[in-house]
């Protein structure tokens, strides 16, 4: 069998992995064997991060939404109970940028939430 000599190929790959931990504190972003823990690890986290993003944006549209309610006299979730017996389906991310741009529709989306479920 012939001998292959991975000069070239072993220093690309190594190249391109120091290349994505450039910026990583002490020895992660410089010795090969650090920086290739430090960049799977990282990796691992903005996997995990991408999903968990969805779940932290839909927190912050109904903290909004139910901020913007309070003025009013509802809490969040009767005004949400409210909208669906209205049979208003809009999802929290539109209700929160109406709540902050749009207040003269989100005014009329609480009136028919509080007709709705009186």
């Amino acid at each position: 069998m012939v001998r292959v000599k991975r000069g070239f190929t072993a220093r690309n790959k190594r190249r391109k992995l120091l290349r994505r931990a450039k910026g990583f504190r002490g020895s992660a972003g410089t010795n090969y064997r650090q920086a290739k823990q430090a960049v799977y690890k990282a990796k691992r986290h903005a996997t995990r991060h991408r999903r968990q993003r969805k779940g932290d944006f839909r927190a912050l549209w109904i903290t909004r939404i139910g901020a913007a309610v309070r003025p009013f006299g509802l809490s969040y979730s009767v005004f949400i109970n409210g909208l669906k017996k209205a049979n208003i389906l809009l999802d929290r991310k539109t209700l929160s940028e109406m709540a902050i741009h749009d207040a003269a529709s989100f005014l009329k989306l609480v009136e028919s939430s509080k007709q709705a479920r009186a």
